[in-house]
């Protein structure tokens, strides 16, 4: 183990940073460094620059669980008794490290296997090739979305699926390979959340956000592997054209007639009330958040201008990759613009929780009792994005920080706004 002290440059706008590293070869082939590293700011507001503007430096207060010099990590799940699940999917470059691993005493141990989780030729729908969303339901059970797409390559049959696993065993207990018409050839399947109160067994909801302009909530039933494709056109599943997102202090615009120039889509976050009564999801081209009764969503014979009618506009909540909700019913936001992760409060109002230029592109987030745990992929920084170059700079981060801790910064909420 080496101990050493890194003091981060002015021209970063961080503060000096005290770390202990412990260097790993992982055998799912992904290059890791583990580190517990606390950052010490203050909890009050503290205006900075120039001008007193408080979005010029960091603040909040997280710690680097782990960073990673191989593939990016994009979802994570961790257990009650402190197990760390991470995907690292395939979609955008086809890599030969394990698609989905387990934290070990400062490994990447691929899981449940390496025969599942590492590249083989086996047949698609027997294998995992690019792991995507994951979330765990409220028995302990791990469920993962496979998008199935391997970068280059178009989408084969029984490669897009959910996938189930049981921890205390380490197996896969459930597969559900996705079909047309709820698959579509562009499909992005993105992420997931289980809701175990509705159907014999349960649902489970998925966001298509499209690898081309069919984005669409995926509705399965557990039990029967019944599945559908519902508000494939309702505005609150689709990009929004025109839109304008800051990246890195550059304004980028969205033309879905045009190559991206940043990560755009449709529906893409999604998650659930605490009591499973209501899923939330909003498009990632989309500053605005959108709720439905999950009683109606999982209902396969709801008609569109029924699930319509019932969507309701929870108003404007940043522009956001990743959701999720703690016990309290509060729902955290991944925010590329701000480098931040935001709170969304029960009552509509929004506070900063972490502001830092290193939480780029946060992406998968995932809540335990005490903490909220987030990747940071740099997926903004992807070649396709910037004419062929990978500006992306390794290590690609996994952070957390307290759930309870005090607010850095927080908006009184909208209010009023009316849904559809």
């Amino acid at each position: 183990m080496v101990h050493r002290n890194i003091t981060l440059n002015q021209k970063s706008r961080s503060p000096t940073l005290a770390r202990r590293h412990l260097l790993v070869a992982g055998a799912a082939g992904l290059g890791l460094v583990l580190a517990k590293s606390a950052r010490a700011v203050p909890n009050a507001i503290v205006q900075t620059g120039e001008h007193g503007d408080q979005g010029y430096e960091s603040a909040g207060s997280f710690e680097i669980v782990a960073e990673f010099y191989g593939p990016g990590p994009s979802s994570i799940v961790v257990t009650d008794n402190g197990r760390v699940f991470i995907g690292f999917p395939r979609h955008a470059i086809n890599h030969k490290g394990a698609t989905l691993a387990e934290l070990v005493n400062g490994h990447l141990v691929p899981w449940p296997s390496a025969a599942l989780s590492m590249p083989s030729d086996a047949p698609p729908a027997e294998r995992l090739l690019s792991i995507h969303g994951m979330t765990q339901d409220t028995r302990g059970f791990i469920w993962a979305i496979d998008d199935g797409k391997l970068a280059g390559l178009p989408l084969q049959p029984g490669a897009a699926k959910i996938v189930c696993f049981d921890p205390t065993t380490n197996k896969l207990v459930r597969s559900i390979v996705l079909k047309s018409p709820a698959l579509l050839p562009d499909s992005h399947m993105n992420d997931l959340r289980v809701d175990l109160t509705h159907g014999a067994e349960g649902s489970v909801y998925v966001a298509d956000s499209s690898f081309g302009h069919s984005p669409a909530l995926v509705v399965v039933d557990i039990a029967t592997g019944q599945q559908r494709r519902v508000l494939s056109k309702h505005p609150s599943t689709q990009a929004e054209a025109g839109f304008m997102a800051v990246v890195e202090g550059i304004p980028l615009k969205y033309d879905p007639v045009q190559k991206p120039k940043f990560v755009t889509g449709g529906v893409d976050g999604i998650t659930l009330s605490p009591d499973s009564s209501r899923v939330f999801y909003a498009p990632l081209t989309s500053r605005r958040l959108y709720s439905l009764p999950t009683a109606l969503l999982s209902d396969m014979s709801a008609t569109e201008s029924a699930l319509a009618a019932a969507i309701k506009d929870e108003g404007e909540k940043g522009v956001a990759d990743g959701l999720a909700t703690d016990a309290q019913g509060r729902i955290y936001t991944t925010n590329f613009e701000h480098d931040a992760i935001f709170r969304r409060n029960t009552d509509g109002s929004m506070e900063l929780m972490v502001h830092d230029p290193r939480i780029l592109s946060p992406d998968g987030i995932f809540c335990t009792q005490s903490h909220v745990y987030c990747t940071l992929g740099q997926w903004n920084r992807l070649a396709g994005f910037h004419d062929g170059k990978d500006e992306r700079q390794p290590p690609y981060l996994l952070i957390r920080f307290p759930i309870q801790g005090p607010p850095v910064s927080s908006a009184e909420p909208a209010g009023g706004e009316s849904g559809f």
